[in-house]
This record gives structure tokens, C-alpha cells and sequence, in this order.
């Protein structure tokens, strides 16, 4: 019995570093999102059985030739998937009764990344290895101020693309993050803008985004040099986009500054008007006004 174990405990030892040599697996839920494809050189083990060790090419037409088994169609399966397919029909035809295989990517025919959009560099980047996100938007010069903080990326052989937000908070970002493999695609778009116009310090528009991704009323006005002495604190409005029109939506400033009414989220293209309160204006400056006036030169005709 106890010869028995230990050496059950052996065949783990030795098979566990062998399927640690897959690269195409991601930490997070242990699945994998890189598949091979045309041109890919892979690389094929049998455990126990070294002298089947093989490095196929994939061809154009999806298949990677196999000894014993002939072309074999790898072509949009994960490694994983891959060598379950090979341990089958390496049982089915009888070659092998418990086969173990472990099937990894050598090297990958499209070795490029394309990155686009708002960032310092985007273009292609040449890239052989997997990588993080990170990494590879550092590569490329980083997000510009105006980045949405949700990426998209489509990996190679993926159906559908993959949607990611990098996060302002850099301990979240350090412990890891979505894994990049040549051949992907990341685009990252323009954040939404949000435009605060009339009585303010700095009237214009806004990127909406901020440390916890969103924006509300009173973080974009403070943003914008909070309102000035001569506005009209009841009359400002917010006009959201509906289709291809504005609707306004109600506001109660005072109150919201007060803190008896909700800070309400600002969405993409909203515009915030503050009016101007003429009558405050000529109070304010009323000195101003009377001292222009009695230097103005008198046009007679």
C-alpha cells in the first residue's frame, strides 16, 4: 500500500511541471482565451513518452500534422482543447490506452498587436509572448486624458469582443489584469464629454471621467471653475440628448448644493447651462460701468 502511494505521488510530482508549461492559460478561472491558429508553431508532449515530442506548424488549412495521426484540425481550439482532442483519437485508433498530453504554442504566426484609438502611440506592436494589458498600453504610450477607462479587445479566434475597464486605482491594477496575446486587437475610444456653458469660471467641455468613473453635477461645475457671483443659481438646466434633440431635465441646484437632493450622475453630451443674471452684474460692477460710461466718447452725427 505504501509502495503504491508514494508512487502516485511521483507520477503527480512529475506531471504537474509538465501541464505548468501550457502559456496559453489565464489565472482567472483557469480557462483560456488564446486558440491556435493558421501558422502557429505548436508544441506537442506526451507524458511518459518523450520520443513523441513534436513541433507541428499549423497550415493555411487549420490542421497541424501529427505522427501516427496525420493533419489533425487544430485550428480555433485552446491548447487545453487541443490535447484532449489528440489524447482521443489517440485512444480511438489504438495507439495509446491512457494517454497524457500537453500541447503549448512555440511560436505564433501573427506576432503583432494593434492598438488604436486615444492613446500616445497607437499603431501595431510586435509581441511574442503574452503580456498584460498594461504592459502593452504602457508600449503604446499610455491613455491620453481623454481615454475611456473601458477597453475593448478582440483576441484572435474570438467571436465576440472582450470589454475591460482599467481601473484609477493602482493596487487593483498591479495584482494582475487581462492578459494580452499577438494577434489581438485593443481599441480604446473617446471618453464622453459633458459641456458646462454660461456663468462660469471656465465654460467648455468636460471628459467624463473622474477616479470612480462617472461624473456628477457638482464634480463637473467645480471642474469647470465652479458658477460665478453674477449667475442665476435657480435657473440653471440640464438638456440631455434624446434621439436627435435635447429634453431638459429639471434641477434644483441650491438644494442639491445643500445636500437635500441627490447628486445626480452626468451622462455623455449633456450640457449644463448656468444664465447670467444681468442685474448682478451691474451691482457687482457698477463703479466699472459708471467710470466707462463717463469716458466713452460721444458719437454725434
Amino acid at each position: 500500500m505504501k509502495t503504491r502511494l508514494l508512487l502516485l505521488l511521483c507520477l503527480l510530482g512529475c506531471a504537474l511541471p509538465l501541464a505548468a508549461q501550457t502559456p496559453g492559460a489565464v489565472q482567472n478561472g483557469g480557462t483560456e482565451s488564446l486558440v491556435i491558429g493558421p501558422g502557429d508553431l505548436l508544441h506537442v508532449q506526451f507524458y511518459d513518452t518523450p520520443e513523441l515530442e513534436q513541433h507541428p506548424r499549423v497550415n493555411d488549412a487549420g490542421a497541424a500534422p501529427l505522427l501516427f495521426l496525420g493533419p489533425v484540425m487544430l485550428t480555433g481550439k485552446t491548447p487545453g482543447e487541443a490535447a484532449t482532442l489528440i489524447e482521443g483519437l489517440m485512444v480511438s485508433r489504438n495507439f495509446m490506452s491512457h494517454p497524457q498530453v500537453v500541447v503549448s504554442i512555440d511560436q505564433y504566426a501573427t506576432q503583432e498587436v494593434t492598438v488604436s484609438g486615444e492613446v500616445g502611440k497607437p499603431g501595431s506592436l510586435l509581441l511574442t509572448t503574452p503580456r498584460p494589458l498594461l504592459d502593452v498600453l504602457a508600449l503604446a504610450g499610455g491613455l491620453t486624458s481623454i481615454a475611456d477607462r473601458r477597453i475593448m479587445i478582440q483576441h484572435r479566434g474570438a467571436s465576440t469582443p472582450t470589454s475591460y475597464v482599467v481601473a484609477n486605482d493602482p493596487a487593483s491594477q498591479l495584482g494582475g489584469g487581462l492578459m494580452i496575446y499577438p494577434g489581438d486587437v485593443i481599441v480604446v475610444a473617446r471618453v464622453g464629454i459633458v459641456y458646462i456653458l454660461g456663468d462660469v469660471g471656465r465654460p467648455g467641455g468636460y471628459p467624463l471621467s473622474s477616479n470612480h468613473e462617472h461624473v456628477t453635477l457638482l464634480q463637473a461645475l467645480s471642474n469647470a471653475g465652479s458658477t460665478n457671483k453674477t449667475a442665476v443659481i435657480s435657473g440653471v438646466k440640464l438638456m440631455r440628448k434624446s434621439g436627435d434633440s435635447y429634453v431638459e431635465v429639471p434641477l434644483h441646484l441650491s438644494r442639491i448644493e445643500k445636500g437635500k437632493e441627490p447628486d445626480p450622475l452626468l451622462l455623455a453630451d449633456d450640457v449644463v447651462i448656468v444664465p447670467f443674471s444681468y442685474l448682478k452684474y451691474f451691482v457687482l460692477n457698477g463703479a466699472g460701468i459708471a467710470a466707462s460710461v463717463g469716458s466713452a466718447v460721444i458719437v454725434t452725427h
